[in-house]
């Protein structure tokens, strides 16, 4: 099991986007994430840490401009999805990321009030 670790940088993001009420409630997340092609784009656009920056975890064991990297992603790159959230909610919890999981449940508390 790889070793993940939060991205205190990706939750800063998040909780700023709450707070500046950019985020989509009801979206289909396996509808609304970005494409390959899109998180190419996102990369050449803009560089590795501002990818980064809308994931919640790290992989400390993989390289950090590779997207393998970056694990959990919350938004499109314009705003944060409750959907992805609770994908990344349930996909953490399935595989033992408890701290992932109690990331995303906070942000997803942040939502609700």
């Amino acid at each position: 099991m790889s070793k993940l670790k939060i991205n205190d940088k990706a939750l800063k993001k998040a909780h700023s986007l709450i707070k500046s009420h950019h985020y989509v409630l009801d979206s289909d997340w396996s509808e609304s994430q970005p494409s390959a092609d899109a998180e190419n784009d996102f990369v050449a656009a803009h560089d590795w840490d501002a990818y980064g920056e809308w994931f919640l975890a790290l992989d400390s064991e993989v390289n950090e401009q590779t997207k393998e990297h970056y694990k959990f992603p919350y938004g499109d790159f314009q705003r944060l999805h409750r959907s992805a959230l609770i994908a990344a909610k349930q996909r953490a919890a399935q595989n033992d990321y408890l701290v992932v999981e109690e990331a995303a449940d906070e942000l997803l508390a942040e939502l609700t009030h």
